[in-house]
């Protein structure tokens, strides 16, 4: 697999989603919970999509329950929560593994052994810039808030590039 857009995913309806669809498209990849500190970052994410969704970017969320159980939940409930509780429109996954012998192959190439940015998922709401060619061009620990400065202008120099 050479681009991010190799991949195929289940969606949190269960149905598969080829990321090829999203070609010439920037991403930002994003392991979620629903109850963890972090979880008001869908805020923030929600927030990015509506500033830049119609510039060619999209959010995707990947609900993932590796870090103290904080994504207990069936999708159908993920599903519900992120709608009405953060009005997420972006797209989401279903649940899977980001870590471990059970890693989901996308995020083995966002994160094995020879990934652009190697090293296990530290947490939830670690995120992943994906260019236009889906190239990985930028990952962001969980610290960096979807509002932060840094995490804009990488968003605005990868549409810009």
């Amino acid at each position: 697999m050479s681009s991010v857009h190799d991949f195929t995913v289940k969606d949190i309806d269960g149905n598969e989603m080829a990321l090829s669809q999203y070609q010439g498209t920037v991403l930002l990849l994003v392991n979620v919970a629903s109850k963890c500190g972090l979880t008001p970052q869908y805020e923030g994410l929600q927030s990015l999509q509506g500033r830049y969704g119609d510039k060619g970017f999209t959010v995707i969320g990947f609900p993932c329950n590796q870090f103290a159980d904080q994504e207990p939940g069936t999708e159908a409930e993920i599903k519900t929560f992120c709608s009405t509780q953060y009005r997420v429109t972006f797209p989401m996954a279903a649940k899977l593994e980001v870590n471990g012998p059970a890693r989901h192959p996308l995020y083995e190439y966002l994160a094995g052994e020879t990934a652009a940015f190697p090293g296990d998922i530290t947490w939830n709401f670690e995120k992943f810039l994906v260019g236009k060619l889906g190239e990985v061009v930028h990952r962001f620990s969980p610290k960096v808030t979807p509002d932060s400065e840094e995490l804009a202008s990488s968003i605005d120099a990868v549409l810009d590039g």
